[in-house]
């Protein structure tokens, strides 16, 4: 699908170990860079494969920035869009497994680093993002 540098994307992140960790912990800078993509003019959703992630956007207090969350399609990704209930189709998506962002276009990002302090991985994504939407133009 062609994406116009026009308009804001559609950004879909997965939640374990993309913007949580294995212990529930929030990844560095998901808010800062969740911010930052609002301002950008993008929309932000997430999804994952546990299903819809209303108690990560509650407990991390994300819900200025998520537009909806939705279950991932793990197999067959493009045909179950619409099976699972996905009004609008991913831009750009940000998850651990190489294989969404196969079926998808996006980037994939390794699970967070110990110790979770320096870990820099959300800032990579907003650059890599940054340079997506740039060659869009």
């Amino acid at each position: 699908m062609a994406v116009s540098a026009a308009r804001g994307l559609n950004i879909f992140f997965d939640v374990d170990n993309t913007i949580i960790t294995w212990d529930v912990k929030l990844r560095p800078g998901v808010h800062e860079v969740f911010r930052q993509l609002r301002t950008d003019g993008h929309t932000i959703y997430l999804w994952s494969g546990m299903g819809p992630r209303w108690e990560v956007v509650k407990r991390f207090e994300l819900h200025e920035h998520i537009t909806d969350c939705f279950w991932k399609p793990l197999t067959d990704h493009h045909a179950r869009m619409e099976e699972l209930g996905i009004p609008v189709w991913p831009d750009y998506v940000i998850d651990d497994h190489a294989e969404i962002i196969e079926a998808f276009t996006g980037l994939h990002v390794p699970e967070p680093k110990l110790p979770l302090e320096r870990d820099r991985e959300m800032w990579r994504v907003y650059d890599e993002i940054q340079r997506f939407v740039a060659g869009l133009g």
